[in-house]
């Protein structure tokens, strides 16, 4: 089995690109998706986060997400601390939901592929790229955040550039190349 991982910065469209993944009949595992799970399921990390975030974190047993993400979003230091903890969660979930499928290749899609170095065992990295003016716009309209906000996330996360650096492959999502070809071009050269 192939492990092909999906990145890019916040608004690129890794999901828009994971769902055609999918239609081709390719599985994704969505890490970011499966980190906000974790941090409502596992009971272990649960106590991890009440312990290095405060136990007012987690009202009646409810993740405090807007305040998780102020106190993270704010300090890289705190933002480091939490993926420290929900990374390991995550890989190990990677891992098991591999063993559950049946092709020659599946896709993880995250947003910080390298920055959490989930990117060790993965056969190949595709990052997906795109300006960062049509990013900010997707993301303030998505989120409803200001632009003052998606920049502060940006600035927090590797850039974009240097992810491009870092992968195999690079697809070009901003309306100016169409999507498919790109995707089965490379799915051709990595079959």
């Amino acid at each position: 089995m192939k492990k092909i991982g999906l990145t890019g910065g916040i608004g690129v469209g890794k999901t828009y690109v994971s769902k055609i993944f999918q239609n081709l009949g390719y599985p994704v595992f969505n890490a970011d998706i499966h980190a906000k799970k974790c941090l409502i399921e596992d009971k272990e990390l649960i106590q991890k986060i009440r312990n290095t975030f405060g136990s007012a974190i987690y009202k009646a047993g409810e993740l405090q997400k807007k305040e998780l993400a102020n106190i993270v979003f704010k300090n890289i230091k705190k933002l480091d601390q939490l993926n420290k903890l929900v990374h390991p969660v995550v890989k190990k979930r990677f891992s098991d939901w591999c063993k559950k499928q049946d092709v020659s290749i599946v896709i993880k899609e995250a947003a910080i592929l390298f920055e959490s170095d989930s990117h060790l065992g993965l056969d190949v990295v595709i990052c997906i790229s795109c300006s960062e003016a049509v990013c900010i716009e997707r993301v303030e309209k998505r989120d409803q955040i200001s632009k003052s906000e998606v920049l502060n996330r940006i600035n927090k996360q590797m850039s974009q550039n240097e992810k491009e650096k870092l992968s195999d492959y690079v697809i070009v999502n901003d309306g100016s190349q169409l999507l498919l070809p790109q995707i089965v071009n490379i799915l051709k050269e990595i079959e």
